[in-house]
């Protein structure tokens, strides 16, 4: 379907919404997105896979980096978009992607729009929609680009529009995943005191989690939360057979003052004694609050909004941006916990919010 991204912010939501962009289906989305970014005089635009790349080439001091995922997760009873109110009453737009994150793409389109209506822009301008962020890391496009195309995707900072509820979440945390292991000796049940018991002897490996501490570092200016939980159990043979194995898989959500290495040995430090095998690790974001672009972004954000800068303790692909050397953001309407539910909306007011706070940053008043 066509995509007209000169009309009301509204429509631009409903109309992404009712295209269908489930994870590896994105090439009608990133046609639509592509066809209507073709449209803008101001940006060359090219095409990687099922990822739409357009930039300015105005010669600024500094480049800047808008990006938005095209992908939905699966809908469950959601498609479509319809409209509502939300939980106070206010204009909201219901359906599968809303939130996350066809809200988001909407606001960097009209965003587009406008820089190309005024001719110009402050900075110069690299928008991204991307495939595949919401299933393994392996499809994310961004790592398409990072592959074949690293050029398109040099900048100076960068804005990605994950849902933030209209304000800044400034880095993110890193995860990582172990498996905690337990051995044991087979015998029958009737005859239980010839065995020795795999899952009883991961009652230690429990007990730490439940009187496990998290920090909560403070790294540049921002509040991070840690959290350690056991996320599965697999344990046991048959009814009537003491299990000899017995693993607990662990999930550690880490503060981006850790790299890799430290978030690893602080996890095996911690179940010290245990077979520890790491399966796999994302690190996270800094805030990079002090990078010149992001200042300045804050600052113009603090004059439009009383709403505090938070640290975003998920992962997001602004880690992949850091990996990369472009400190980014998180910036983008609606509610990140609403996120892949039954019941995503975004709010009107927070579309318009983002769209203004965008505008007013990137458009040249000369």
């Amino acid at each position: 379907m066509a995509l007209d991204i000169t009309q009301p912010i509204e429509d631009i939501v409903r109309d992404l919404v009712n295209i269908v962009s489930v994870s590896h289906h994105e090439a009608e989305i990133a046609d639509a997105v592509e066809s209507a970014l073709r449209a803008l005089p101001l940006f060359t635009v090219e095409r990687v896979s099922n990822n739409v790349v357009a930039r300015t080439h105005q010669d600024r001091a500094c480049r800047v980096m808008l990006a938005g995922h095209l992908d939905t997760v699966p809908p469950n009873g959601n498609e479509g978009a319809r409209d509502g109110v939300d939980d106070t009453g206010q204009p909201a737009i219901f359906g599968i992607g809303s939130c996350d994150m066809k809200g988001g793409v909407a606001a960097l389109l009209s965003t587009l729009h406008s820089m190309n209506i005024a001719g110009g822009s402050i900075h110069d301008v690299t928008a991204v929609f991307y495939e595949c962020e919401e299933v393994s890391g392996v499809h994310n496009g961004l790592g398409i680009l990072q592959r074949e195309r690293p050029d398109l995707l040099k900048a100076d900072m960068a804005v990605l529009a994950e849902p933030s509820n209209a304000g800044i979440e400034a880095g993110c945390q890193g995860t990582l995943r172990v498996r905690v292991t337990t051995t044991g000796v087979r015998a029958h049940t009737a005859r239980a005191w010839k065995g020795v018991n795999a899952i009883h002897a991961a009652a230690p490996i429990l007990q730490r989690l439940v009187d496990y501490i998290p920090r909560e570092p403070v790294v540049q200016g921002l509040h991070f939360h840690e959290g350690l939980q056991a996320v599965g159990i697999k344990g046991g043979v048959a009814g009537n057979v003491v299990p000899d194995g017995c693993t607990v898989t662990v999930n550690y959500r880490f503060a981006p003052d850790r790299d890799e290495a430290a978030a690893t040995a602080h996890v095996r430090e911690v179940f010290d004694g245990f077979e520890v095998t790491v399966v796999d690790c994302a690190v996270g974001a800094l805030p990079y609050m002090d990078a010149p672009a992001i200042a300045d972004f804050v600052e113009l954000f603090k004059r439009r909004s009383s709403a505090p800068i938070a640290p975003k303790l998920g992962w997001t692909d602004v880690a992949r941006f850091a990996a990369m050397g472009v400190p980014a953001i998180n910036f983008g309407p609606g509610d990140p916990s609403l996120a892949h539910s039954a019941g995503e909306f975004v709010p009107v007011q927070q579309l318009h919010t983002c769209v203004d706070v965008l505008a007013q940053w990137l458009i040249a008043t000369e």
